[in-house]
């Protein structure tokens, strides 16, 4: 799946995959229940580790990458398309193979997640969003099944708010997003070096988690 924009016009995300269906899954926007435990999502590169957490008012995003994770989908994934002062994206499986050509296109018939635009969730400095094929074939806004994103520009890109799901924030490795960011790229903004990453998760305490990394749940 790639990400068509021009590169200072800061053009809406396009994304390049065929149009697929639906994910199946609960109704977005109903309240999750409160649990005192969550999974902390970590994200390992040889650039460094970064940690990220799920939103539950973005229920069908939350269960479709924790089950990808759970069953080691990402592990091997690149981070395809990197932009300083916007965005790093990965998660598509044609990453894994030797044709750095695929990279981003998705596959057929791979599915998507319908769009949780939650009050309030942002594209802050950190943002885990979710990829996407662009208005003009998707108007839904329905996401990719696998391809995200994590914001870049410390500013936010929040034309994109209310346009593409935001279901997660980074609570550690801010910096190591950035230096991924600022790899040398080729052309299509692939970096020149594969940025393979692992992706397992962890539950434990919400009291921990904001103890160990300062987010706090609201």
């Amino acid at each position: 799946m790639k990400l068509n924009f021009p590169r200072l016009g800061w053009a809406l995300l396009a994304l390049l995959w065929l149009a697929t269906p639906a994910f199946a899954g609960g109704k977005p926007g109903k309240p999750a229940k409160t649990h005192s435990k969550d999974e902390v999502v970590t994200i390992s590169t040889s650039q460094g580790v970064i940690r990220v957490i799920l939103f539950d008012d973005t229920p069908l995003h939350k269960a479709n990458f924790l089950q990808k994770a759970k069953t080691g989908f990402y592990n091997g994934t690149t981070f395809h398309r990197v932009i300083p002062g916007f965005m790093i994206q990965g998660g598509d499986a044609n990453t894994k193979d030797a044709e750095p050509g695929n990279d981003g296109l998705g596959q057929p018939n791979e599915g998507t997640v319908p769009a949780e635009f939650a009050a309030g969730h942002q594209h802050n400095y950190g943002a885990l969003a979710a990829a996407r094929q662009g208005d003009f074939a998707n108007p839904q806004r329905a996401s990719s099944i696998s391809q995200f994103y994590l914001v870049e520009n410390h500013a936010g890109t929040h034309f994109l708010d209310g346009q593409y799901t935001v279901f997660g924030q980074t609570i550690q490795g801010l910096d190591v997003i950035d230096k991924i960011a600022n790899l040398p790229r080729d052309g299509r903004d692939r970096p020149t070096a594969d940025i393979k990453m692992t992706v397992k998760m962890e539950k434990m305490k919400r009291k921990k988690i904001t103890k160990l990394y300062g987010y706090k749940y609201e």
